[in-house]
This record gives structure tokens, sequence and C-alpha cells, in this order.
């Protein structure tokens, strides 16, 4: 029996544009995958893509399209890995079977992958480029919020983080540099943003110049964020990297992620876990990723203006688990 599949691409406004150091964006834009057995049950999976490899809902459609004849009954996990390489269609597939076994047999998916439990999890909130003006109404109204990621480029960084010391002393910091840094300018900025007690430095240089990196004794630890994608990035962020941030668009769904972060702990890896953006259906994958991350950051649908029914709930910063009507 073939298995239904529907393709629907959807777009999200955000409560304002939201800026990293290589564009802004005012509404996410996703593919969602929903599979059908034909007997009432319909798994979902959401997916953005990956922005710098120019993935869009219409690409990943198009990847998925010429598959819908062999998404069988019995379909694997594997076998999709097999079709498909990792990004965002692959990851809407992966987790839309993952929710549609999870309906079939009335075990959810955390059960599946082995988890004794699932947790709320603290997920960082984070704050995109923009003016002065605009960084401190936006920290001012995060007070509430424990763990900020600040977004920085290669003239927007020490000072932001000033900025939020100023708003709010008491905030854990993260900066994400999203590849605008050079060891150059990374090294003239550690001591200061040491001093302002920034706990973690992710993706200072651009993917594929992460050698320049070696030898670097940082009293910061550093993630690779688009340095990896899969299993198959580690063996380049060794000795380069301290943890490494793991997005479901990026390594093709929850069941290369969950491999992805098997073997990055076995490494001796850190472990992150982001987000594309997107609405709490692509949240709720990913939180059981969370379970093992030091830090969390899937803040999406707190940038967005409206989420889906179900949403998942964040009570500040913690975030609880999916409800089963959403995922899983």
């Amino acid at each position: 029996m073939t298995l239904e599949c529907e393709l629907t691409s959807e777009s999200w406004a955000l409560k304002e544009p939201f800026e990293i150091s290589r564009s802004v964006v005012t509404a996410i834009h996703v593919l969602v995958v929903r599979l059908g057995d034909g007997e009432g049950h319909q798994g979902y999976g959401e997916a953005t893509g990956v922005p710098y490899d120019d993935e869009t809902p219409q690409s990943m459609a198009a990847q998925i399209e010429p598959l819908r004849p062999r998404l069988h009954a019995g379909l694997t996990h594997e076998e999709l890995m097999h079709w498909l390489p990792p990004g965002g269609a692959r990851n809407a597939l992966d987790c839309a079977l993952w929710d549609l076994r999870a309906k079939q047999s009335g075990r959810p998916v955390w059960q599946k992958i082995g988890l004794a439990r699932v947790a709320p999890v603290l997920t960082a909130y984070t704050i995109g480029l923009g003016s002065e003006a605009d960084a401190r109404r936006k920290i001012r109204a995060a007070r509430h919020l424990p763990l900020l990621k600040l977004k920085a480029d290669a003239e927007r960084h020490v000072d932001r983080v000033r900025y939020a010391r100023e708003e709010h002393p008491s905030a854990r910091l993260v900066i994400d540099a999203n590849q605008a840094w050079n060891r150059e300018l990374l090294e003239r900025l550690l001591p200061e943003l040491q001093a302002q007690r920034v706990e973690l430095i992710e993706q200072p240089v651009p993917r594929g110049s992460d050698a320049q990196l070696d030898g670097l004794a940082s009293p910061i630890p550093l993630a690779a964020d688009e340095s990896c994608a899969d299993r198959s990035s580690l063996p380049a962020l060794a000795g380069r990297y301290q943890f490494i941030n793991i997005k479901l668009d990026k390594s093709g769904g929850l069941t290369e992620a969950l491999a992805l972060a098997r073997e990055a702990q076995a490494r001796g890896f850190g472990l992150m876990v982001g987000n594309m953006g997107g609405t709490s259906l692509a949240m709720a994958p990913a939180h059981l990723i969370a379970q093992d991350c030091s830090y969390v950051d899937l803040d999406g649908p707190l940038l967005m203006q409206s989420d889906r029914p179900d949403a998942m709930r964040y009570e500040g910063a913690q975030l609880a688990a999916p409800d089963a009507a959403l995922w899983g």
C-alpha cells in the first residue's frame, strides 16, 4: 500500500523583521508534509530548509515529488536516508514518518527512541541585529528570560553584548556571528567577550574555512552551526570547536539528528540544538534532541505572530514537551 503524501507550502509572519549577518527575514516559509496510511492515521513534519543552501518550500517539494510512488506502508527511516540527502526535504518526510508511526502504535516518539521521560527545557531567546535602540528595546522586553542569544556581524558585536549587560545584567549570553568573523577579529574580541561573561560563541568563521581556528586556545567555547550538518561533518570540527549546533533541517530529520548527537558526544563535543525558524510543529521533534543538550535554542514560535493549534507551551523560557495532538 502506498502512503498518502500531501505537500503544503505555508508562510508565517514574524512579529517584526529579523536580521542576521547575511539577511533580513519578515516571514518564515515552510513546507509541511502529511503522510497518511489510509486507515485514519496521519503524521506531520515541517521544514524551513537550509536558507544558505538556497532551499525553499518549492525546492524541497520538488525533491519529494518523485518519491511519492515509493512511499509504502512499511517505509523505514533508513530508506529515506538512502533516497534523500541531508536537508529540509528529508527532515519534513522523516519527522512526518516518526509522527505517523507514533499515531499507528499509540506509543509516543520519546518512548520509541528510548528516553525514560521527556522534560521541559530552558530555551534561549534570540535578539536579531538592528539599531542600538531596537537592541535595547528587545533586551529590556526579555528581562524575564535568563538566556539570550545575540546575533552579531563584523561591525556589530561587542557593543551588543554591552547593551545586554546594561539592560539585563543577570542574563546568560551566547553570541552568534553566523560566519561573519575571521580569526583575527575573533582573537581581538575574545578578551572583552570573556570579560562580559559570554558563555558560547556560535560559528565565528565561514564554513569551509574552519582550519583558521587551528591552534586557537579560546577561553570561550566555540560552537559549529553552519559547519555542522550531519555525522560526516564531525571529523573536520575536532580540535576547532567544542560544541555542535544540531538543527533538523541541516541533518535531514530526527533520525540523523539522534545519530549525530550520539556520535558527537562520543567524540567529546558538547551539544546545542537550534532551529531555522518555524512553528511548534518544527520545534516538537527538536525538543527530543534538546533533552541531552547543554544549550537549547528553540524560540522560533516566540518570534512569530501566530502558531499552530495545540502549539507548544512556553512558560517564560521553559518549553514544555509537545502534546500528541501536535506531533509525536
